[in-house]
């Protein structure tokens, strides 16, 4: 019986992809999110993040702005669209202002600096959650009131 709550709390865990061409950067970031609840996944390149989230959904994506095979501000119009949207997060060595107004502009929803200060990190992965919580549960709504009106518009037409 324990196990299949651990299962089903397995699932129920936001799943969070960390995308940097630094393996220590990786790990650590991994380790850090497991022991603090989440199921973290990792990609050395923005080819292998593109493959991941194709096959999987996540939550949440922690991206670098530097990747060997492209540049982290393009690979946040790549990453395809999911319901609830995937929160994206820019984590740069390089902070510029230039950068950080493309990376919002390209559709990132937080902009994290290098050395990683992880209590903020942490902050801003729970931010982004309850932000994407609140989306999901809007579309919700607004499906539910499809699906009222759709409802009450055949029921006028019989």
């Amino acid at each position: 019986m324990k196990k299949v709550s651990k299962r089903k709390t397995e699932k129920t865990k936001p799943r969070i992809l960390v995308i940097d061409d630094d393996e220590d950067i990786r790990k650590v970031l991994s380790e850090i999110l497991k022991d603090n609840g989440y199921n973290a996944d990792s990609a050395e390149t923005g080819g292998e993040a593109l493959r991941k989230a194709e096959k999987k959904f996540y939550n949440l994506a922690l991206i670098d702005i530097r990747l060997p095979d492209i540049e982290g501000i393009e690979l946040l119009t790549k990453i395809k669209e999911t319901k609830p949207k995937m929160r994206k997060i820019i984590i740069t060595g390089y902070p510029t202002l230039k950068n950080a107004v493309e990376a919002l502009n390209k559709g990132a929803d937080a902009y994290i600096m290098k050395p990683l200060d992880m209590d903020k990190v942490l902050a801003t992965i729970k931010e982004q959650l309850k932000k994407q919580r609140r989306e999901q549960k809007m579309t919700e709504k607004q499906l539910v009131q499809y699906i009222e009106t759709r409802v009450k518009q055949i029921e006028q037409k019989s």
